[in-house]
């Protein structure tokens, strides 16, 4: 039913979707559909989570591949992956992450973004120990909400997504992060992760006060 809702969003908009309309296309009693959804906000909610998992596992897996030097490789990553999305899984175009049903589809005591933020925070606090702060939140999800509206505009311009916006958005969240890097060199040659000033050595830069310089 999921894989049926993606594709009826693609072809009419969140607007056109109906559980008559889910029903047929999945090919099951509208009865079923119900069973499991008590209206399309609800079709919509899962399908959005399901894509959350799948965006996190495509996350997860480049990390595992351990090609990743630097907290920026992260970063990129996470911007290439909701990108890809947007290409290659239906649907996605049209939904993102919920907010065009509901800002607050996932989480009713936070936007859509911010859920995003925290979970991009925890995977960047785990591959690269940067101490997991509010402020380090605050940062990515300023840095979710830019890329996030800079990528809707960059498929709005083009269904393939227009590539010079494209670069553009990534020049200006990896700008902004790195305003909030300290990358000086510790002693043997290492960087120093700070969140708030307290440094521990290791081989990535990290985050550093509010308003530092990379």
């Amino acid at each position: 039913m999921l894989d049926a809702c993606a594709e009826i969003v693609d072809e009419v908009g969140y607007e056109g979707l109906t559980t008559t309309l889910l029903a047929e296309r999945a090919e099951v009693a509208i009865g079923s559909v119900y069973q499991f959804f008590p209206d399309k906000r609800a079709i919509v909610q899962a399908l959005t989570l399901r894509n959350i998992e799948a965006y996190l596992q495509r996350l997860n897996e480049r990390f595992a591949g351990g090609e990743f030097t630097y907290w920026w490789d992260g970063v990129d990553a996470g911007i290439d992956e909701y990108i890809s999305m947007h290409r290659n899984v239906r649907g996605f175009r049209t939904l993102h992450f919920g907010d065009v049903v509901d800002v607050r589809l996932l989480d009713e005591s936070q936007d859509n973004n911010a859920v995003i933020a925290n979970e991009l925070t925890k995977v960047l606090v785990e591959r690269f120990g940067i101490p997991d702060e509010p402020r380090l939140r605050f940062a990515l999800q300023i840095a979710v909400e830019a890329a996030d509206s800079l990528i809707k505009l960059a498929f709005r311009r083009d269904p393939d997504g227009d590539d010079d916006v494209l670069r553009e958005a990534k020049a200006l969240i990896r700008e902004y992060l790195h305003r909030h890097v300290d990358s000086t060199p510790a002693v043997g040659g290492t960087t120093t992760p700070t969140v708030g000033g307290t440094a521990t050595p290791t081989a990535e830069p990290a985050l550093a006060p509010s308003g530092g310089n990379a």
